[in-house]
C-alpha cells in the first residue's frame, strides 16, 4: 500500500505525501522502510502489506449512511409519467410544440394521485412504490448534459461525460473503505448486460484496481470459478507463491499499484470463496420475504430483479459499502427507452422493478437498516413532454426525477419544481455534481476534500463543481 491510494486528508494515511505544489511524488511505505533504520525496517514488509492490504479509512463527519444501495434505472425514465405530474400537458395534447411544429404534446397515458401524510404525487404505473412515499424524497429539478446515451450513463457515474475517470462506487470504496474484509466494498449486481456507457461506468478509472467493481450476475453462478478447484491447504500456498512473485517484481518497479491491487484481489477473491455463494442464496430467505419481493414470481426479469433487490439488503447486512443493482435484462429489452410504444413498454418496466424496490424499502426498515442505508433511485435523463407520435418520449436532460430513501434522508419530500410543460426547472435546479455531493455527504464525505492526484493534479467525483442538495436532507 502507498499513500497516494489514500484521500488527502484521510486519517488512515500513515505518511505524508509530497507537496503538490512543488510536484513531489507521494513517498510510498516500501521507499521509507528502505530508506530509514538501515532498511532493516523493510524486512518485514511481507507482513506488513497483509496487515494493511485494506487500509483503515474514516468518513470526515459522522456518516448518515453507512451503504448505498444506487437502483439504476438505465435508458432514461419519463418523468412526466411517473414523479411530476402535468396538467398543461393533458390540456395541451395533440398541439404543435412551439419548438418544432412537427412534435406534439404528449400526455401521460397514466393518472396521477396523492399518496401518505406527505401527499406527494406518484402516477398509478407505480401502485406499489406509492404506499411508502414518506419514506422517500423527490428531486423534481435534477439536470443533466447531453441527450446521448452513453455519455449520459458516464454522468451519472463517474460525474464526467468522458469516459476514463472513477466511478461513484469506486469513490466511495476508495474513501471509506469496506466492513467486510472479506467481501469487496463494490458490488454491481447485473443482468449481463453492460450499459451503453461501457463497463468504465463500474470502472476505478485511476484509482487503484481494488476499487473496480466486483460484477455478480443475477442468473447461473454469480461469479465465475468462485468455487476452488483444489484444496484450501494448496490454493493457500499457490496464493503465497503468487503473492509473492507478484511483490517482488512490484518492488523492482520501486512500488506499483496494479501489481499491489492484484494481490489484494487474489487475496479477495480467496476470502470471497465460502462467503459469497452463502450472501447471495436467497434460498434462505422466508415464505414470506420471498412473496414481499417477488423472488418466486412466473416473469423471468420479476423473478431475477426480485432476487438481485433482496441480495442488495443480504449485501448491506454483510457490510458491504456500495451495491448496484441494473435494470433486468433477458428475453426483450430491460431499458425505459421507448421512443416508441411508451405505454407498453414502461408499464413492463414498472411491473418488473417497482415491487422488488418497495419490498426492499420496506425490509429494510422492519430490520432497523433502512435509517443507516441510502437508496438511489435514478435514470442517466428523463424524457421529453412533446414527440413525432402520441405514445412515445424522446431524451430529455433540462429537466427529470429522481428519488432517494433511507440513510439520512428527509422522507416525504419534494425537492424542485418543473415548469408547467416539465421542460425545465422552475425551482432549485440540480446538476448531477450536486446529486453526487449529496450522496458523498450523507455518507460522511466532504465531495471538496476527496481527491486522488493523478497527471499533475488532483481529481476528485465532482470536479470543481457541487453543492449539496441540502432540502433532502434530514
Amino acid at each position: 500500500m502507498n499513500t497516494k491510494s489514500l484521500p488527502v486528508d484521510c486519517p488512515g494515511a500513515l505518511f505524508p505525501r509530497g507537496c503538490p505544489g512543488r510536484g513531489e511524488p507521494p513517498v510510498t511505505r516500501r521507499e521509507l522502510l528502505k530508506r530509514t533504520a538501515a532498511g532493516f525496517g523493510y524486512l518485514a514488509f511481507s507482513a506488513l502489506n497483509q496487515a494493511f492490504a485494506v487500509p483503515v479509512q474514516r468518513p470526515h463527519f459522522q456518516p448518515k449512511a453507512k451503504s448505498i444501495i444506487f437502483l439504476f434505472m438505465d435508458g432514461g425514465v419519463s418523468h412526466v409519467d411517473t414523479f411530476d405530474p402535468k396538467p398543461a400537458l393533458e390540456k395541451h395534447a395533440g398541439k404543435p410544440w412551439s419548438g418544432d411544429p412537427t412534435r406534439k404534446w404528449v400526455k401521460s397515458p397514466w393518472k396521477f394521485k396523492q399518496h401518505g401524510k406527505s401527499g406527494i404525487w406518484v402516477s398509478e404505473l407505480f401502485p406499489h412504490l406509492s404506499t411508502c412515499v414518506d419514506e422517500i424524497a423527490v428531486i423534481r429539478s435534477l439536470k443533466a448534459d447531453l441527450p446521448i446515451h452513453s455519455t449520459s450513463v458516464l454522468l451519472l457515474h463517474t460525474g464526467h461525460n468522458l469516459a476514463g475517470r472513477p466511478s461513484l462506487g469506486s469513490w466511495m470504496s476508495y474513501g471509506l473503505g469496506s466492513e467486510n474484509q472479506n467481501l469487496p466494498g463494490y458490488v454491481v449486481l447485473s443482468f449481463g448486460h453492460v450499459p451503453v456507457g461501457g463497463l468504465e461506468a463500474f470502472g476505478s478509472g485511476f484509482l487503484p484496481a481494488s476499487h473496480e467493481a466486483t460484477i455478480l450476475r443475477a442468473d447461473g453462478p454469480p461469479i465465475e470459478n468462485i468455487k476452488p478447484a483444489i484444496s484450501a491447504d494448496r490454493q493457500r500456498v499457490m496464493l503465497e507463491l503468487l503473492g509473492q512473485q507478484d511483490r517482488a517484481f512490484s518492488s523492482r518497479l520501486g512500488g506499483n499499484d496494479a501489481i499491489e491491487s492484484a494481490v489484494r484481489n487474489y487475496e479477495l477473491a480467496a476470502r470471497m470463496q465460502t462467503l459469497v455463494p452463502d450472501v447471495l442464496d436467497v434460498s434462505r430467505e422466508t415464505k414470506v420475504i420471498r412473496a414481499l419481493y417477488g423472488v418466486d414470481d412466473p416473469d423471468r426479469n420479476t423473478r431475477l430483479y426480485a432476487q438481485q433487490c433482496l441480495r442488495a439488503r443480504r449485501l448491506v447486512e454483510q457490510g458491504v459499502r456500495f451495491i448496484q443493482v441494473n435494470c433486468p435484462y433477458g428475453q426483450s429489452n430491460g431499458t425505459w427507452d421507448q421512443h416508441g410504444g411508451l405505454k407498453a413498454g414502461h408499464e413492463r418496466n414498472a411491473r418488473q422493478t417497482e415491487r422488488a424496490i418497495t419490498a426492499l424499502i420496506k425490509d429494510l426498515k422492519q430490520r432497523g437498516l433502512l435509517e443507516s442505508t441510502l437508496i438511489v433511485w435514478a435514470g442517466e435523463f428523463g424524457r421529453t413532454p412533446h414527440a413525432p407520435g402520441p405514445d412515445g418520449r424522446d431524451h430529455h436532460t433540462g429537466c427529470f426525477s429522481v428519488f432517494l430513501a433511507g440513510g439520512g434522508i428527509k422522507g416525504g419530500t419534494v425537492h424542485g419544481q418543473s415548469d408547467e410543460w416539465g421542460m425545465h426547472p422552475a425551482e432549485h435546479p440540480c446538476d448531477m455534481h450536486d446529486f453526487h455531493a449529496t450522496i458523498l455527504h450523507l455518507a460522511g464525505i466532504d465531495h471538496t476534500r476527496l481527491t486522488f492526484r493523478h497527471g499533475g493534479r488532483d481529481f476528485r467525483l465532482t470536479d470543481v463543481h457541487g453543492h449539496v442538495i441540502k432540502g433532502v436532507v434530514a
